[in-house]
């Protein structure tokens, strides 16, 4: 099954992010933006009961600088490849927020 391919996306209250996540990692960091155009997102958490995508919401929270109400995991709950909306962000905010977060 091919890979669906991600962008950032304006909406009309925000825009949309494509994330894949590494669980049980070391730190929690934002490792890369891959060629499609998916986050890549180590966390600490496990993917156990829901803990990594409470962790994701934190992190996600911190590096944008949004109240973690203004996210939501929209698709992807139960994989690693997730799709989380930001309300009252455009794409060019949420990508410079993003890329000054890279490690």
């Amino acid at each position: 099954m091919p890979r669906r391919q991600y962008r950032l996306h304006d909406g009309k209250r925000g825009s949309a992010l494509a994330i894949r996540v590494t669980p049980r990692a070391s730190r929690n960091e934002i490792v890369a933006i891959q060629n499609d155009g998916t986050v890549k997102i180590h966390l600490t958490a496990s993917a156990h009961e829901g803990q990594a995508n409470e962790q994701l919401l934190d992190f996600l929270s911190e590096v944008l600088g949004v109240p973690k109400s203004r996210l939501e995991i929209v698709a992807g709950a139960n994989g690693r490849d997730k799709l989380v909306s930001i309300l009252d962000m455009d794409v060019q905010e949420a990508h410079n927020r993003i890329v000054g977060h890279l490690s």
